[in-house]
């Protein structure tokens, strides 16, 4: 996995300071890690429970409850 890209959120404003995805050639697999630090630790998640993992941080919860959504691209 060596295809990063950057979110295009991440731009010269805020420093270029932004999450790097990767998916396998396969896209059984997704990978993140940190833009201003490349070289450290990657997450790597299977393809449904990275779509999962995005999904819960696309919504607010209290007590189970979803309190509002984000959009995440």
């Amino acid at each position: 996995m060596d295809n990063w890209r950057k979110s295009s959120y991440s731009g010269p404003g805020d420093g270029n300071e932004c999450v790097e995805i990767s998916t396998s050639p396969t896209h059984t697999h997704v990978s993140i890690r940190d833009s201003k630090a490349p070289a450290r630790a990657t997450l790597t998640f299977p393809g449904g429970t990275f779509h999962a993992f995005i999904g819960t941080l696309k919504t607010d919860t209290v007590h189970g409850r979803v309190t509002r959504t984000r959009t995440i691209t």
